[in-house]
C-alpha cells in the first residue's frame, strides 16, 4: 500500500499429515485447550447474552482455512449485496468452535459439513452463530467436536450494505462528461477489513486460496484476483462471472471490483497480460500506466529472478480511494492521480509520482504477496521493502528521473518524526485494528526503506541482492519476519543450491570485501536488531585531533537541549550498531567503520584537512563535527564545494539545520553554510536549500513578519533564468517549479506580472488554452487572488477530467486571503460531491498553510469532530493528516494549550492517536526554536546579498 502525502516461520520443517497437499506448520503455535468448556464465566459476553468462547483479539490456531469458494452479488441500485461462501478447514487440533473475524455482516445462516458428508451429499449440519462484536468475531458452534487432523466445509450465507467509507467493500461513483452519476463497487481490505466483506480468517497468517463467483448486470464488468473462466447467464438477465482459483494468500489481499470500465493493454516480455483500467472518459490518460507498469514488471522478474506468478497483472483506477494504492494480488487499485496521466495537465512532478507509486505497488507482488509478514508488527517487511524497490527499479527503468536524490528526501523526512521522544520502534507490538492500522506511517514506509539501503551499502549491493532473493524465495507463499530476513542475508544458500555429493557455502556471517578490514566479523542480526527494536535516529559526534579521528554516539533529539533536564534519561540504554562512512580532503575513497560502543576512536593514515561523514548519506544518522569541524568544511564549500559529493552537499544542509533544532549548531553557523549556494550547479542541493529558505518565509509569514519577503537571497538570479516552459530535464523542470512558486508566493514582480498574463489568456481561452504543465499549478495560484479568477477556478475543478489538474486547481483555491471562500471550500469538501471526500485530508492541510487559514481549519476539525468520524476512521491515514496538518504550524503556548486541551477530551471519550502525542511534541519543538533562533533568523532575511 502507498499512503497519499503512505510475514513468521518458526521451523521451515513441516510435519506432514496423511491428507494430500497439506502441510500443518510449526508458524501456527497450538491453541490451549478449551478453557471454555471448563469456566464460560470468563469469557465475554455475545449479542444475544450467550458466553463468546473465546477472549482473545488474535484467532485461534486450532483450525485453519484451506480454501475460500466465495459468491457475490453486489445490487448497485440498492447498494446492497448478497454473498455466500463455503470455507474448506484443517482441525489441527479438537475443538467444538471456529472463532472467524466478521465485522457489519449479517448472518443469514450457516451450516458444517464433514468430509463423510461431502462425500456422500448429505446436507450439513446448522451452527449457532455467536457474535462478538468488540472484536469484530463471530463464534460457530458445533453440535459434536470436531476432530483433529480432518477437514470440513463451513457454509454461511451473508449480507450487508456496501460500505459509505473507503473500506471493506465499498461504493465509489463518478460523473460522465454527460453529467450522470455512475456507481461502481470497489473492495480495499489491508489492513483488518476483509472482515466487512466476508466472514473469514483474516490474519496474514492464515493463508489460502480463494475461488470467486461475481453476479452483475450486462452493462458492468467484474474484475477480481485471477482471470475470468466463463461466465454464465441467469434468471432477469444477470450475468455470473467464474475466476480462476487464486493462489496460496493472505485475505487482505483478496479484491473485486464491478464496474463499467475502459482498458488498455499490453504483454510483458514473460508473457503476462497488463492492463490499465478508468473510467470511459479518462480511458486516454491509462497509456503512460501501461509503459510504465510493463517495463518495471520486466525488471522486477529479471531482478528477482522469480516470474510473477499469475497469468495477468490489472492496475485500476477508482475514483473514490482512501489512500495512494493497494496491492490487491493480480488486481492493483490506485487512487486515479497515482496512475493515470494527462500530458496537457501532469507535470513532470505528477509523472513521477505515478512511476514510483507503480513501482512500489508492483514491488509488493513480491515483498508482501509471494513473502507475507506473519503479523502487522512487521509490515515495515512489506512497506519498506516496497519503498526501497522504488529506488532500485525506477533508477534502472527510468534513469532519466535521477531517482536517488527523490529517496534521499524520505530519509530527510521521516527524521523529522523519528528523531522526537513520541516516535515508535520499526517493529512494534499492534494488536487491535487501530494499533494496526497506525503501522502505517513514515517510520515503516520510510525508516524501513532508509534501514535497508543503510545495509545494502554497509554489505554491498550484490551481497545485499542475493540475499533478499534467497529470502523471497526461501519463504515464497509463506509468512516471515524480521529474524528471517537477517538471516538469508548472513546465508544465502537455497535447497536447490545442494546437488548429490556438493555443497553449499554458507557464511554465517558477514564476510563481504566492503568489511575485511574488520579485526571480528558481525552477525547482520546483531546489527540491526538496534535499528528495528528501538526508536529514534542517532547522532554522530565527530572531533578531528590530527590524525586522530574520535566519534561518539548519542541519541538525536529533535527540540530538546542538552541542558534541559530531561535530556539524561532520554538517553539511556540507546545504543546502535552503525555503519560509519568518511571521505577526507586527502583520498577519494570510502573509508568504513562499525561504531558499536559508545565512543571510539579511529587513526586516519594520513594527515588531511577535513573530514565528512555518512558518504553520499546513505547511513541514516546525523552527524555533529565539533571543534573547528563545521568551519573547515564551510571553508571547503565557499573555496570549492565541488571537492565533496552532491548527496555529500545535500546531506551538510539538512544536518545542520537538524542540529539548530537540537540546540547543537547555532542558526547563524547553519545559514552561514548556504552561502556558498550562490555557486552550487547541482539542482537537488539547491533544492534542499531552497525548501528550508521556504519554511523560513513561511514561518515569518504566519507571524505576520512581512519586511523581509522581497528578499529572495542567493535565489533571485536564478529566479530571473526561469523560463515559462516545460523545457529541460526532470531537475530543470522541478527547479523551476520550485522557484517560481516561491517567487510568486514572494509577490516577486516579474513573477505575478508573467503568471497573470497566462491567467487571463487561459480564462479567455475558456479554459483551452494549453499552459505548460510545470508552472500550470502557480498560474492557478496567481489567478485565485482575485474573486473573479477564484471563481472561474472552482467552476473550471468541476468540469476537468484531470485529476492532476483537480489538485493543482484545489491548492491554488485553497490559497485564497478571503476566509469565506476557505469556509466554501471546507464546506463542498464535507459534502462531498464537486469537492470530493477524499480530498478532505489534503483540502484542510493545503488550507492551514495559508496564513489566513491555519485558525480556520483548526477550528473546523474541533468543531466537527464527530462528522469527521463518520466519514473517516479514526486511525485512518486522512485523519490522521487531518490532526496533524491544521496543528503542525502552530508555535505558541496559546496553541500549545488549546491543543492539549482538546486531545485530552477526546481521550476522556475512549479516541486516542499516536500522532497526538507527536504534535504536541511538535508544537513545543516549534515554540523552543522560535524563542532560540526568531531575531537571528529576521536579521539574515533582512540582509541583502
Amino acid at each position: 500500500m502507498v499512503n497519499t502525502h503512505r510475514k513468521l516461520i518458526l521451523n521451515i520443517y513441516c510435519s506432514a499429515i496423511i491428507l494430500p497437499q497439506i502441510c500443518t506448520c510449526s508458524q501456527f503455535t497450538s491453541s490451549s485447550n478449551d478453557q471454555y468448556n471448563e469456566n464460560p464465566g470468563v469469557f465475554p459476553v455475545a449479542t444475544n447474552g450467550e458466553p463468546f468462547p473465546w477472549r482473545e483479539l488474535r484467532l485461534p490456531t486450532k483450525v485453519i482455512p484451506l480454501h475460500y469458494d466465495l459468491f457475490v452479488h453486489p445490487n448497485l441500485t440498492s447498494l446492497d449485496f448478497v454473498a455466500s461462501e463455503k470455507i474448506e478447514v484443517l482441525v489441527r487440533d479438537t475443538t467444538q468452535f471456529i472463532i472467524l473475524h466478521s465485522h457489519g455482516l449479517e448472518i443469514m445462516n450457516a451450516t458444517l459439513q464433514s468430509e463423510e458428508d461431502l462425500r456422500y451429499k448429505k446436507s450439513g449440519e446448522k451452527l449457532t452463530v455467536l457474535s462478538y462484536p468488540a472484536h469484530q468475531q463471530i463464534a460457530l458452534l458445533v453440535p459434536e467436536k470436531l476432530m483433529a487432523d480432518l477437514r470440513y466445509s463451513v457454509a454461511i450465507d451473508f449480507q450487508a450494505k456496501l460500505a459509505d467509507g473507503f473500506e471493506g467493500f465499498y461504493k465509489s461513483t463518478y460523473r460522465t462528461l454527460g453529467g450522470e452519476t455512475r456507481t461502481i463497487a470497489v473492495t480495499d481490505f489491508e489492513p483488518t477489513h476483509a472482515r466487512m466483506a466476508f466472514p473469514c480468517f483474516d490474519e496474514p497468517l492464515f493463508k489460502a486460496n480463494f475461488s470467486i463467483k461475481i453476479r452483475r448486470e450486462s452493462r458492468h464488468i467484474a474484475l477480481s484476483n485471477m482471470p475470468k473462466v466463463k461466465t454464465i447467464e441467469r434468471e432477469g438477465g444477470l450475468l455470473e462471472d467464474h475466476f480462476e482459483t487464486t493462489v496460496k494468500m493472505s485475505t487482505y489481499l483478496v479484491a473485486y471490483i464491478v464496474c463499467d470500465f475502459a482498458s488498455v493493454s499490453g504483454t510483458a516480455s514473460s508473457g503476462v497480460k497488463v492492463s490499465i483500467y478508468a473510467s470511459p472518459d479518462k480511458w486516454s490518460q491509462t497509456h503512460y500506466a501501461l509503459e510504465a507498469s510493463l517495463k518495471l514488471l520486466d525488471f522486477y522478474e529479471n531482478y528477482f529472478n522469480i516470474h510473477y506468478p499469475l497469468p495477468k497483472l490489472d492496475l485500476v483506477a477508482i475514483p473514490d480511494f482512501e489512500s495512494g494504492a493497494m496491492e490487491n494480488w493480480g488486481l492493483v487499485t490506485y487512487r486515479e492521480t497515482s496512475l493515470l496521466f494527462d500530458p496537457k495537465t501532469s507535470s513532470t512532478s505528477d509523472k513521477l509520482w505515478v512511476t514510483k507509486v507503480i513501482a512500489h505497488e508492483l514491488a509488493h507482488q513480491w515483498f508482501g504477496n509471494l513473502v507475507t509478514m506473519e503479523w502487522w508488527n512487521d509490515i515495515w517487511l512489506n512497506e519498506g521493502f516496497a519503498t526501497y524497490m522504488e529506488l532500485i527499479s525506477v533508477n534502472v527503468t527510468y534513469p532519466e528521473l535521477q531517482f536517488d536524490n527523490i529517496f534521499l528526501n524520505n530519509c530527510f523526512d521521516v527524521i523529522k518524526s523519528d528523531s522526537l521522544n513520541s516516535s515508535r520502534p520499526v517493529s512494534k507490538q499492534a494488536e487491535t485494528p487501530t494499533q494496526i492500522q497506525e503501522m502505517f506511517d513514515a517510520i515503516s514506509y520510510k525508516k524501513g526503506a532508509c534501514l535497508l539501503n543503510m545495509l545494502k551499502d554497509f554489505l554491498s549491493e550484490e551481497k545485499f541482492k542475493k540475499g533478499i532473493i534467497h529470502y523471497l524465495k526461501k519463504f515464497s507463499y509463506r509468512n516471515a519476519k524480521n529474524d528471517d530476513l537477517w538471516s538469508s542475508l548472513s546465508n544465502s544458500c537455497l535447497e536447490s543450491d545442494f546437488t548429490s555429493g556438493g555443497f553449499c557455502y554458507s557464511d554465517s556471517k558477514t564476510t563481504s570485501n566492503t568489511l575485511t578490514f574488520l579485526e571480528e566479523n558481525v552477525e547482520v542480526k546483531d546489527i540491526m536488531t538496534t535499528w528495528t527494536r528501538q526508536k529514534g535516529i542517532p547522532l554522530v559526534v565527530v572531533e578531528q585531533e590530527g590524525r586522530l579521528l574520535k566519534l561518539r554516539q548519542e541519541r538525536f533529539l529533535n527540540g530538546v537541549f542538552r541542558d534541559d533536564p530531561e535530556w539524561g534519561a532520554l538517553q539511556e540504554r540507546y545504543l546502535w550498531h552503525i555503519p560509519v562512512t568518511y571521505s577526507t580532503s586527502s583520498s577519494n575513497a570510502i573509508h568504513r567503520h562499525l561504531l558499536t560502543s559508545k565512543t571510539d576512536t579511529l587513526y586516519l593514515p594520513e594527515k588531511t584537512s577535513w573530514v565528512k561523514l555518512n558518504v553520499d548519506s546513505n547511513g541514516y544518522y546525523i552527524v555533529h563535527y565539533e571543534a573547528h569541524g563545521w568551519d573547515q568544511l564551510i571553508a571547503v564549500l565557499n573555496q570549492n564545494h565541488t571537492l565533496l559529493r552532491p548527496k555529500d552537499r545535500i546531506g551538510l544542509i539538512h544536518d545542520a539545520f537538524q542540529l539548530v533544532s537540537a540546540g547543537r549548531l547555532t542558526l547563524d553557523k547553519a545559514l552561514d553554510l548556504t552561502h556558498y549556494l550562490q555557486h552550487e550547479t547541482s539542482i537537488p542541493a539547491l533544492l534542499q536549500g531552497l525548501d528550508y529558505l521556504e519554511s523560513f518565509y513561511h514561518t515569518m509569514d504566519r507571524r505576520n513578519i512581512s519586511d523581509i519577503t522581497e528578499n529572495l537571497k542567493y535565489f533571485k538570479p536564478v529566479i530571473d533564468m526561469q523560463s515559462w516552459s516545460d523545457e529541460g530535464s526532470v531537475w530543470d523542470r522541478r527547479l523551476r517549479s520550485s522557484l517560481l512558486k516561491l517567487a510568486c508566493y514572494l509577490n516577486y514582480a516579474p513573477c505575478i506580472r508573467k503568471a497573470t498574463e497566462l491567467f487571463s489568456q487561459w480564462m479567455e481561452s475558456s479554459g483551452k488554452l494549453n499552459i505548460p504543465t510545470d508552472v500550470l499549478k502557480i498560474v492557478y495560484s496567481v489567478g485565485a487572488q482575485t474573486t473573479e479568477g477564484w471563481n472561474y477556478l472552482l467552476e473550471q475543478y468541476g468540469l476537468s477530467l484531470s485529476g492532476a489538474e483537480k489538485n493543482k486547481i484545489l491548492y491554488a483555491l485553497s490559497t485564497s486571503k478571503h476566509q469565506e471562500k476557505l469556509i466554501k471550500l471546507i464546506d463542498l469538501g464535507m459534502e462531498g460531491k464537486v469537492i470530493k471526500t477524499q480530498d478532505l485530508a489534503s483540502l484542510l492541510y493545503a488550507i492551514a498553510r495559508n496564513p489566513k487559514g491555519q485558525q480556520l481549519a483548526w477550528n473546523f476539525v474541533k468543531e466537527n469532530w464527530t462528522h469527521l468520524l463518520e466519514r473517516f476512521e479514526l486511525s485512518s491515514f486522512p485523519m490522521r493528516i487531518i490532526i496533524s496538518g491544521t496543528t503542525f504550524h502552530f508555535s505558541s503556548k496559546d496553541e500549545l494549550q488549546e491543543v492539549k486541551l482538546f486531545f485530552e477530551s477526546l481521550q476522556t471519550q475512549g479516541s486516542y492517536l499516536e500522532v497526538f502525542q507527536i504534535v504536541l511534541e511538535t508544537i513545543s519543538k516549534n515554540i523552543k526554536w522560535l524563542e532560540k533562533n526568531l531575531p537571528s533568523l529576521r536579521n539574515w532575511l533582512l540582509i541583502s546579498i
